[in-house]
């Protein structure tokens, strides 16, 4: 059994995907679609793919189109998935789920609706070490969970002045300004992936930038944004806490690890930083950086990537580690591209997985509104000086 794919947003992600769809055995045909014309046409040639759509809108009216895979500019994907779905598509969408709470509430009133596939593809859900603390938390490794850490810190200087200007156009300046507690999931869904519990209430504090570049502007800023590091600090279900960082004027080398995470419990901890992870319990401390890493499938120096800043290349070319298991992936892919420390394989065939077998995906639309929500409260209460504000929840997914 297969179904068609239409790609929408022809940028850096993108064609890195549409390999992955088009090779997996459960997809047939691959389209793609994006503003710039002529961009959709360089990804369907470079890719080999079905062919192109002129817009959204022809994307969705098409019998020929099953499914829809969005890789567009951040704060676009809430309306684009409610589009989709209410189109009959069923809809992979890149992170965040959305940037409000009202647009969160709506891609679930639709989901339940239409009986639809909704999958967002947040890369920590693969993360090695969300993984390990994953299995060590089922097997009770931990004792009990208390408190945990996710940190997502990429300097604008590492390759994303390069992605906004790429994305943004004339007016790059007034997206790059995005909030850094609007793009929580890598952080919080590396936490929360590992630790099955919902954050309940946050506070959280912004440093407001002072580069002076026009980025983090509140006269530039299309967000009147002005903070380009955020904390924020989640009380979670059942007792515990965890806290997040987003940094993006940080000195440290986020093309090595961008994400890290680090989990503490009463009987064993667990800690990540750039090149090492340890595993501690109350008799030593036990090194398991290997188990951790990824081997690298490509070189970044590979022509495929050459449209990328040398400093997102990291990204694209991890393999899978050890932890991972790669037992149920398709052997389509054992040879082809992965990337965000092994995650894209697994994204991909999830998505594949769930629409093909009517089945709920890992990250579906209730657990990817858990792995939002709280940055987009986080985003008030740093607005608010930091006042401690609850997150509404949309509970579990109803059982298939």
């Amino acid at each position: 059994m297969t179904f068609s794919l239409g790609i929408v947003g022809a940028g850096q992600f993108s064609g890195q995907f549409a390999t992955l769809f088009q090779a997996h055995p459960g997809v047939g045909d691959v389209y793609v679609t994006d503003l710039l014309p002529e961009r959709a046409g360089q990804v369907a040639a470079a890719q080999n793919l079905a062919g192109t759509f002129p817009s959204y809108e022809a994307m969705l009216e098409s019998a020929d189109v099953d499914a829809v895979a969005i890789f567009t500019q951040r704060w676009t994907h809430g309306p684009l998935v409610l589009q989709g779905l209410n189109a009959g598509k069923h809809v992979y969408s890149a992170v965040p789920m959305a940037i409000t709470t009202e647009e969160i509430a709506a891609i679930i009133d639709a989901v339940k609706a239409t009986g639809l596939t909704y999958m967002m593809g947040e890369t920590s859900q693969y993360n090695p070490a969300t993984v390990h603390a994953r299995n060590q938390i089922a097997e009770g490794a931990f004792g009990r969970l208390f408190y945990a850490e996710g940190d997502y810190v990429h300097d604008m200087d590492l390759g994303f002045y390069d992605a906004y200007r790429y994305s943004g156009g004339e007016n790059w300046k007034s997206t790059a300004s995005y909030p850094p507690l609007l793009y929580p999931t890598h952080a919080v869904g590396g936490v929360l992936g590992a630790w099955q519990t919902h954050a309940v209430s946050v506070s959280a504090i912004g440093v407001v930038d002072d580069r002076g570049d026009g980025v983090f502007d509140k006269e530039v800023s299309q967000f009147g944004n002005d903070v380009s590091n955020a904390t924020a600090l989640f009380e979670v279900a059942g007792g515990g806490s965890f806290r997040t960082n987003e940094f993006r004027r940080v000195g440290y080398p986020s093309h090595i690890r961008e994400s890290r995470f680090r989990f503490f419990g009463t009987e064993a901890s667990m800690e990540q930083l750039a090149t090492v992870a340890l595993w501690q319990d109350k008799k030593g401390v036990k090194d398991i950086s290997e188990l951790l890493e990824p081997k690298p499938t490509m070189s970044p120096d590979d022509p495929s990537l050459q449209h990328i800043a040398p400093e997102l290349r990291a990204a694209f070319t991890s393999g899978s580690a050890p932890v991972h298991d790669r037992e149920r992936l398709p052997r389509e892919f054992d040879t082809l591209h992965n990337g965000h420390e092994g995650s894209h394989h697994f994204l991909v065939d999830d998505f594949v997985t769930a629409v093909n077998t009517r089945t709920l995906p890992t990250v579906n639309a209730w657990v990817a509104a858990r792995y939002t929500l709280p940055g987009i409260v986080a985003h008030e209460s740093a607005r608010q000086g930091g006042a401690r504000l609850e997150i509404p929840d949309f509970g579990d997914a109803p059982a298939s």
